[in-house]
């Protein structure tokens, strides 16, 4: 049985074969557009605001 996977930029179902050379895309022009995005930055990470830890010289001189 093969796996069959939507196409990221279209959602075209897709089959995750040797068949199917642009993988998960659907073809080229989608590979391209997805390819387009990344050089825009479109997908961003987002980042986490961890809490700053106190500074230790300043915790000290306060005794």
């Amino acid at each position: 049985m093969s796996t069959v996977v939507d196409c990221p930029t279209c959602g075209t179902k897709v089959v995750w074969s040797e068949a199917s050379p642009y993988r998960p895309f659907c073809s080229d022009r989608c590979k391209q557009i997805d390819l387009g995005a990344w050089a825009e930055e479109k997908y961003t990470i987002p980042a986490v605001n961890l809490p700053e830890e106190p500074d230790e010289d300043l915790s000290q001189s306060s005794h």
